[in-house]
């Protein structure tokens, strides 16, 4: 099943469908919500200026895209290189359960490979059960490090 899709680097023509997709996984993984305005903003710049973010997103033979990931880089002056975070992730509820999560994860896996990433890191959110299954199921294993914030 994974053969009949393909991944390609988003362009500006997949703004409405990732500011769809972010708001849908924000709603699903935290029950949380965004203005699309605010989304498309965000996305937007990260598409035209890739040091903040890159995109990429999953088609069927048809040319659909049914999924999405993002990704951004994290100096780190300990190991002199960048670590990868795997910001967002959305897949069509239709297309989950395939192994497609694992193709749209090895493709960012591979860019950071080739440009000398030294790890590729995600965060879920506790409750989210399903996605920490899922992420577990393609190699992803739990890290020492808890995150904190500071409210202002």
């Amino acid at each position: 099943m994974p053969d009949t899709f393909n991944v390609r680097r988003a362009s500006t023509e997949d703004l409405p469908t990732l500011v769809k997709f972010t708001a849908e996984e924000a709603r699903e993984a935290e029950g949380s919500s965004s203005t699309p305005e605010t989304l498309r903003k965000g996305i937007e710049a990260a598409l035209n200026d890739t040091s903040l973010a890159m995109y990429w997103v999953m088609f069927d033979k048809k040319e659909k895209v049914i999924g999405s990931v993002s990704a951004i880089r994290e100096w780190s002056d300990w190991n002199a290189g960048f670590y990868w975070w795997i910001q967002s992730m959305y897949l069509l509820p239709e297309a989950r359960g395939k192994g497609l999560m694992g193709k749209l994860i090895d493709t960012v896996n591979d860019e950071m490979k080739i440009q000398g990433g030294l790890e590729l890191r995600l965060y879920v959110h506790a409750d989210n059960i399903v996605a920490s299954k899922a992420y577990e199921k393609v190699g992803f294993e739990y890290s020492s490090y808890q995150i904190m914030t500071l409210q202002k």
